[in-house]
C-alpha cells in the first residue's frame, strides 16, 4: 500500500500498515515510510477493516466563545477614523472600511430583471481582507456603532456592511452627526438610532437604474464613439437636452432688431456730466426697430426734440447677506472664483469635514458635512457667529434678527445643515500655517458666507 510521506514528498510505500479508526468513526491505515520511517497514514476502508467494530464516535470540543468586550465604531475613511478616535475614550475602537465593501459585479449586469430588479452584490477582491478583519472586530466587540455619512450613501455603506460583515442587528446602532467636533460625536453616540432603509433603498434604485442604463448604452458609445467613455442615466439625459438645445439653436430664424439709447446732458451743466436714457416706447407702444429704414426717421426726431426730467424716483436698496453654502453653490464659486473642478472642490472639502491637525493634538473636523441642498444653520451655530462678529466688528454689525434663508431646491433634506465652519474662532487667517494653500483657500470661501470677509479678520 502507497501513502503520501510529507517528508520525501511523494507517494511511498507504506510499512507495517495497521487497519485504524479516527475518534470520529473514520476509517484510515497508519505504518512508515520504506524511504525514511516517517510516520504515515491514509484514510479509508480497507478489507482489513473487515469485522472490526468502530469506536463511539465521540463529540468535538466546541471552542468557548471569548467574551465581548468593549466597542467598535467603523467609518469609512482612515482620516475620518483618526479625528473621531480623538474624541472617543479608549473603550471605543475606530477602524475603516475604506468606502463601500460590497457592489454590483462588474462583468455582468448583475440586476435580476425576472425577481422585481433584485441586485447581486459581491465584495471585491480588494476588500476580502477588510471584510475579514471587520468580522473578526465584529464578533470581539461588545457594541457595534456605524458611523458612516448621513446621506443616502453612508446610509447604504452602513447597510452593507451590516450584511457583508454580519453584524448582529442587535448589538448594532446607527449614529449620525453634521460635524465632526466633540460637541456633535457625544451627542451622537449618547443618542444612536438605527437603519433608514428609506436612504438605503434610495440609493439602491439609484445604483440599479446607473446600471441598467449604463450597462447597455456604454458599448453603444465605445462602438461609435470611443472606448473608455461612460454613459449612464445622468450623461444620457443631459446629452438628449443638449440635442434638443442644438436643434433648436439650428431652427432658429435670425430677426434684425435695433435698441436706441440717447447720452443726455442738462442745460447749463459741465459737460462731462451725462445720462444715459434708454428709449422703450414710441407713439405710446413698445418699441420694435427691424431695419436701418424705420430708424431713420425715429434717430431725426429724437435729433431735434426736447427732453424733460418729469419724475425722480427715490428709494434706498438694501443688500442681504448671501445665505450659507449648500453642494451646488460651493462647486459654482469654487469654479468661478478659484477655477477649481467639482472633483477639487469635493475632494478638498471632504478633507476640511473629516479632520486636520490644526496644532491642537490631533486631526479637527474644520467644516459640516459638505453634500447637503439646505441652507439651514443651528441655533447654536448662529448664536456663535454673532458674539463673534460683535467682538470682532461691533454692535452695529449684527443684524437686529438672525437672518432665515428659504432653500430653493424643492426636494431640499431640510433636515442637514448648511455648509459651515464648525468653529467661528477657527479663522482662514489664524489656521494658516496649518493648511496647505489649496485647503487655505477654499476654506477662507466657504468662511465668507458665514463672516462678512474682513481682511484683518479673515
Amino acid at each position: 500500500m502507497k501513502a503520501y510521506c510529507v517528508k520525501c514528498k511523494e507517494k511511498c510505500e507504506m510499512v507495517s500498515p495497521t487497519a485504524v479508526f479516527t475518534t470520529t468513526g473514520t476509517p484510515g491505515t497508519r505504518g512508515t515510510c520504506s524511504v525514511c520511517g516517517t510516520n504515515m497514514f491514509r484514510m479509508g476502508k480497507t478489507e482489513a477493516h473487515e469485522g472490526m467494530t468502530p469506536p463511539e464516535i465521540t463529540k468535538r470540543k466546541t471552542k468557548k466563545e471569548k467574551p465581548r468586550s468593549g466597542k467598535l465604531v467603523i467609518v469609512e475613511s482612515p482620516a475620518k477614523a483618526r479625528t473621531i478616535s480623538r474624541y472617543l475614550g479608549k473603550d471605543f475602537k475606530v477602524t475603516a472600511s475604506v468606502g463601500h465593501i460590497r457592489d454590483l459585479l462588474k462583468s455582468k449586469l448583475s440586476v435580476d430583471l425576472e425577481n422585481n430588479f433584485e441586485p447581486r452584490y459581491r465584495v471585491p477582491n480588494e476588500k476580502r481582507d477588510v471584510v475579514k478583519e471587520l468580522i473578526k472586530l465584529g464578533k470581539e466587540a461588545e457594541e457595534i456603532y456605524l458611523a458612516t455619512d448621513l446621506d443616502r450613501e453612508g446610509e447604504a455603506i452602513a447597510w452593507h456592511l451590516m450584511e457583508a460583515a454580519e453584524l448582529e442587528p442587535e448589538r448594532t446602532k446607527r449614529v449620525v452627526f453634521h460635524e465632526i467636533t466633540r460637541s456633535a460625536i457625544e451627542s451622537a453616540f449618547a443618542d444612536p438610532i438605527g437603519l433608514n432603509m428609506n436612504l438605503v433603498n434610495a440609493q439602491q434604485g439609484r445604483r440599479i437604474l446607473d446600471r441598467l442604463v449604463g450597462f447597455q448604452i456604454t458599448p453603444i458609445l465605445w462602438s461609435k464613439v470611443r472606448g473608455g467613455l461612460s454613459a449612464g442615466r445622468v450623461q444620457s439625459v443631459a446629452l438628449r437636452l443638449i440635442v434638443d438645445r442644438e436643434r433648436e439653436i439650428e431652427a432658429f430664424v435670425a430677426e434684425e432688431y435695433w435698441s436706441i439709447d440717447a447720452e443726455l446732458r442738462p442745460l447749463g451743466n459741465d459737460k462731462s456730466m451725462t445720462y444715459l436714457a434708454k428709449l422703450t416706447h414710441l407713439d405710446g407702444n413698445k418699441l420694435q426697430v427691424s431695419s436701418n429704414e424705420s430708424l431713420e426717421p425715429i434717430l431725426r426726431d429724437m435729433g431735434t426734440a426736447h427732453y424733460e426730467v418729469r419724475k425722480i424716483r427715490r428709494g434706498t436698496r438694501e443688500r442681504k447677506p448671501y445665505p450659507p453654502f449648500i453642494t451646488s453653490t460651493l462647486q459654482q464659486d469654487a469654479s468661478r472664483q478659484l477655477n477649481f473642478s467639482t472633483k477639487k472642490t469635493m475632494a478638498i472639502a471632504q478633507q476640511l469635514y473629516e479632520g486636520i491637525d490644526v496644532g491642537n493634538g490631533g486631526e479637527t473636523g474644520l467644516i459640516t458635512y459638505m453634500r447637503t441642498d439646505s441652507t439651514n444653520v443651528s441655533d447654536g451655530a448662529q448664536k456663535s457667529t454673532r458674539k463673534f462678529v460683535q467682538n470682532a466688528y461691533g454692535e452695529e454689525y449684527v443684524p437686529a434678527k438672525i437672518p432665515h434663508y428659504v432653500t430653493k431646491a424643492k426636494r431640499a433634506q431640510e433636515a442637514h445643515e448648511a455648509v459651515r465652519p464648525t468653529s467661528v474662532s477657527r479663522t482662514p487667517k489664524a489656521l494658516k500655517s496649518y493648511l496647505s494653500n489649496l485647503i487655505q483657500i477654499l476654506f477662507h470661501l466657504g468662511c465668507k458666507p458665514n463672516i462678512y470677509n474682513r481682511g484683518e479678520i479673515l
